[in-house]
């Protein structure tokens, strides 16, 4: 099962389920997509979809899954590298409605710079990433010194 996670974001981000409900649709991916969609409004057809979970169902989730597809959060991006599961990560953008600005990419690239995640630039790449992250050698995320978390929650409150 791929779970493809948008958080809890008073924001929608329905060009990611739908991306994510075409490729199902299409047959292009075969396996099984669950989709925590938060707040977005686009309801897929093709895919299992909740719109949020308790934390115990969102954990239990990540460890089942063979991919992880999510919005450029911090705390799902962790739990994910940390469960050593790949992680596609698809930040919200402002030109989109699904974010304030696009602080969500700089995000994904310091994950990915790291290899830790591969980002995806472009979403209607997104099947390349799926099919990328199956072979990918992801990298463990590890700051010397210092505590990633705190250090990455500590920048996301400046836009708060």
């Amino acid at each position: 099962m791929i779970f493809v996670t948008l958080g809890t974001q008073k924001f929608q981000m329905n060009r990611l389920i739908k991306a994510v409900d075409d490729l199902a649709g299409s047959g292009v991916i075969k396996e099984e997509f669950l989709i925590q969609s938060g707040s977005s409004t686009y309801k897929p057809k093709y895919c299992k979809h909740i719109g949020y979970m308790d934390s115990e169902e969102y954990a239990d989730n990540i460890r089942k899954c063979s991919l992880l597809i999510t919005h450029a959060g911090v705390g799902t991006i962790i739990t994910g590298i940390k469960a050593d599961k790949p992680v596609v990560v698809v930040p919200r953008l402002a030109k989109f409605g699904e974010h304030v600005d696009d602080h969500q990419t700089q995000i994904a690239e310091a994950f990915s710079e790291k290899g830790s995640v591969l980002y995806c630039h472009d979403i209607e790449e997104l099947a390349d990433y799926i099919e990328k992250a199956r072979l990918f050698n992801f990298q463990p995320y590890e700051v010397k010194g210092e505590n990633v978390e705190e250090k990455i929650l500590h920048f996301m409150e400046m836009f708060d």
